[in-house]
């Protein structure tokens, strides 16, 4: 059973030995990529549609009472950071107008 293997082996890199290499330079050559077609706009539309369509099947939404709760969530968070801005804004303006009064005399 080796000696079979042995005599394919010695087989295959004769043949590969008596292969001229130009030909395949040759092939590539005459082979030329055909260029794809783009679809038209409209079919692209299409097809984007109905991929959005199907992502949106997908979509896990959120209930009324998780929408209005996150919604509360935000809005608290809005005021309490405008509050805290306002803050820092009056307390900024003060010290710069204690300065200004400080140092002007």
């Amino acid at each position: 059973m080796a000696e079979n293997e042995n005599v394919e082996k010695v087989e295959m890199t004769a043949q590969a030995a008596e292969a001229p290499a130009a030909p395949a330079k040759k092939d590539k050559a005459e082979k030329k990529p055909e260029k794809k077609k783009k679809p038209g706009i409209f079919a692209r539309i299409k097809g984007w549609w109905k991929d959005t369509k199907s992502e949106l099947k997908k979509v896990q939404w959120p209930t009324w009472k998780q929408t209005l709760n996150n919604t509360l969530i935000v809005l608290a968070f809005c005021v309490i950071v405008g509050v805290a801005i306002w803050l820092f804004d009056l307390l900024a303006t003060n010290l710069f107008s204690a300065l200004v009064t400080l140092f002007h005399g």
